[in-house]
């Protein structure tokens, strides 16, 4: 993938899976450096520990930022016990402001599920800010609709704040002829499906990536030049998802 740093902004989502690989290793500085082989403006991260036991008690979303020289905030959508965290980070190379994090719905008769949250940032590149919104959605479907209905509305992607330049990105646990994906798409721009020809390449499972769990949506103001998921030898292990990644810009305005 090629992309003009002048006017462009190269977007990455990738569920981090704890920053175990399939090999079972436990590796922060793999997850970084298969991030920095395609050298994001911007990435959006999902299943990041904070200081868990397991992990060593870790800030992952600190370690990773801190090798990929960017700067980052974390949203811990699952408070375990103690100060032990389980979330979601938005890391960038230019000027990033946290606009709000916060909870999504979880289905009211299974209060046992894992939590599940959502991040809000503003990044802006050479004068044009990107409004940057991070998710992790659940996994069973009537949750699902509770967390797409929130997300979609004006507390989020529809806030009047986020109308221009609205990129939503992350693992949504949802194929593309779902429900919620129909939800999303009514209002944003699958960044996969705005280059022609197009062909959709599978996010999961890296062993065989047969199903489209992960996503970047943005506004119909914005434009993309190139979206596929990141298949390399360190992708390939990092994690049990591929890396997506898309180069967007502003839409010129028609002739």
């Amino acid at each position: 993938m090629s992309s003009d740093p002048a006017d462009s902004l190269r977007i990455m989502t990738y569920n981090v899976h704890g920053c175990v690989g399939i090999d079972g290793r436990l590796d922060v500085e793999r997850i970084a450096l298969a991030i920095d082989e395609y050298k994001p403006d911007v990435v959006a991260l999902q299943e990041l520990d904070v200081a868990r036991t397991r992990s060593g008690r870790n800030d992952q979303a600190m370690l990773v930022s801190r090798q990929l020289r960017m700067e980052h905030f974390f949203h811990p959508a699952w408070l375990i016990k103690d100060d032990e965290q389980y979330g979601d980070a938005i890391l960038s190379r230019h000027p990033i402001k946290l606009v709000k994090k916060g909870a999504l719905p979880t289905f009211p008769m299974q209060p046992a599920l894992e939590p599940r949250g959502v991040l809000w940032c503003v990044i802006e590149k050479n004068g044009h800010e990107y409004h940057v919104i991070n998710t992790h959605l659940g996994l069973l479907k009537r949750e699902r609709a509770l967390q797409t209905i929130a997300l979609m509305s004006d507390e989020w992607v529809a806030n009047s704040l986020c109308m221009n330049s609205c990129i939503l990105c992350g693992d949504f646990n949802a194929l593309p002829d779902s429900w919620v994906y129909q939800q999303i798409t009514s209002v944003l721009i699958d960044s996969q499906h705005q280059r022609r020809p197009w062909r959709e390449k599978a996010t999961f499972h890296v062993r065989l990536p047969v199903v489209r769990l992960d996503y970047i949506f943005l506004s119909r103001d914005l434009e993309v030049t190139e979206s596929m998921p990141c298949k390399n030898p360190l992708t390939r292990c990092a994690s049990d998802h591929f890396p997506l990644i898309a180069d967007i810009r502003p839409r010129l305005p028609a002739a």
